[in-house]
């Protein structure tokens, strides 16, 4: 039998109450220093790298996902889906 992976999920259910937001923003604000240390270094190797390792970041997908579902000015708006989302539960 076969095991199903999705594209950059989590095996288990993330509980939105209880992420640490502190900690998940100052790993993303610590990576995006990084990269812009390394553009200005010229270091493009580096940039690659490490726009890769932002990519993958559960971190920043956790901070994607709450900028749009509660950041965001249309949060009311149905997206391309035609889904609202109000619940954590449906966030996570």
């Amino acid at each position: 039998m076969r095991e199903i992976f999705s594209a950059n999920g989590t095996k288990k259910q993330t509980d939105w109450n209880i992420i640490n937001w502190k900690k998940a923003n100052r790993t993303v604000r610590n990576l995006r220093q990084r990269i812009f240390r390394a553009a200005q270094e010229g270091n493009l190797k580096k940039v690659r790298s490490l726009q890769k390792l932002m990519l993958k970041s559960y971190s920043n997908r956790l901070i994607s996902v709450r900028r749009v579902a509660l950041m965001n000015a249309g949060e009311n708006t149905p997206g391309v889906d035609k889904l609202v989302i109000k619940t954590p539960a449906a966030r996570a």
